[in-house]
């Protein structure tokens, strides 16, 4: 099996509750998403997905994923899409860095295994375990009073883990991890998540004022030196996030005892192949993890714990509000606009595709970015 041709498109992923807030003033009121379709010899087509959170979140944007992928299509033509280290080997050599670009590609070809074997790619991963699993809720950067006041509205829709977003003012956010404290229920759990918004000793101020507060904190500081010195200091359960974008990493704060939880998100270590690497270092280890991605509508695949079919995807993300509006192709040489066809709500996105003829050419490079 040869892959033939790889496409590319822009779907924006409105927010249900309008905008999302985290440190240093960022939000995002609407999500930019890559979807990728890989096409093969033998007819089988696999997706993926990439939505970055912005530019201001991770080293990775939304224009930049579609630009990526048009420059390192041309390398996979031709390559056995089943071969998934042949490949990220691939990948790799054809283009230093940039693992949020090759995500969405790894992700598609683990969809085609799944068709091929006709197997879920939960199954393939190692297996489910258990019927179900527990999901966390990120909590946007307000007040305390309402942000609080959010944790009895999201556990009234069955969430028990929450997810403050703090990262501002130390004051104000030692306040929003006491208020949200103090409605917490039996069995509930607090995280409250600076998105490397504190500096190191404003972290340490805010870790010794809640010291007496069930809660776990995670990336306080922007860089892994600062946080393991925070860690050092606090009793509280740390996690490690934006700072963990590879299997060497968690190699080096295990060493160190830097974490007790990492969270594990597929596009920041290049798609399901690292991802899977990662995991089962982290079960050897007895590290716990939080494996996610940025909201997409194609399911981020917990591994050992769920069957992602395309249905579910489909489901879960519009449970998470990801209401599909609109699709446009992502930028090529001959850069094709989405027409809405029908209904408002149908939309169909125009094809563009990097194919053989396009493998011949040096490199397809984008001319504009998709607005």
């Amino acid at each position: 099996m040869k892959i033939t041709a790889i496409r590319v498109y822009q779907i924006d992923l409105p927010l249900h509750e309008g905008s999302y807030k985290w440190s240093g003033g960022n939000a995002v009121s609407v999500f930019d998403s890559t979807v990728v379709e890989v096409e093969t010899d033998a007819g089988i087509t696999g997706w993926g997905e990439v939505c970055p959170l912005g530019p201001a979140y991770l080293p990775a944007y939304a224009a930049g994923a579609r630009a990526g992928i048009v420059e390192l299509a041309p390398h996979l033509i031709g390559a056995d899409p089943t071969a998934l280290g042949t490949l990220n080997d691939r990948m790799d050599s054809a283009m230093r860095g940039h693992p949020y670009v090759k995500s969405a590609i790894d992700m598609a070809c683990w969809d085609i295994l799944g068709k091929v074997s006709g197997l879920p790619v939960a199954t393939l991963m190692g297996g489910r375990v258990g019927d179900d699993f527990a999901l966390y809720r990120a909590i946007s950067q307000d007040s305390p009073e309402r942000m609080a006041e959010r944790i009895g509205e999201y556990r009234e829709a069955g969430y028990r883990k929450f997810q403050l977003k703090v990262g501002g003012d130390p004051d104000t956010d030692i306040d929003r991890i006491r208020a949200a404290a103090r409605v917490l229920e039996r069995g509930d759990v607090l995280v409250a998540d600076a998105n490397t918004g504190w500096t190191q000793h404003a972290a340490v101020r805010i870790a010794d004022a809640v010291r007496d507060v069930d809660v776990y904190l995670e990336q306080p500081c922007r860089t892994y030196e600062e946080c393991l010195a925070v860690r050092q200091h606090t009793n509280r359960p740390f996690v490690l996030d934006e700072v963990i974008d590879g299997i060497d990493m968690v190699v080096r704060g295990a060493r160190d005892g830097a974490m007790d939880v990492i969270n594990l998100k597929i596009s920041k270590v290049g798609g399901l192949t690292k991802a899977r690497q990662i995991r089962d270092l982290c079960v050897s280890l007895g590290l716990a993890m939080t494996i996610e991605d940025t909201p997409t509508i194609i399911p981020m695949i917990l591994c050992r714990v769920f069957d992602a079919s395309a249905r579910e995807t489909r489901a879960k993300a519009a449970n998470n509000g990801a209401t599909r509006e609109r699709a446009t192709t992502a930028a090529t040489k001959k850069m094709a606009t989405a027409k809405k066809a029908g209904a408002a709500k149908k939309t169909t996105a125009a094809k563009t595709s990097v194919n053989r003829s396009a493998a011949k050419r040096s490199r397809a490079r984008p001319e504009t970015a998709p607005r």
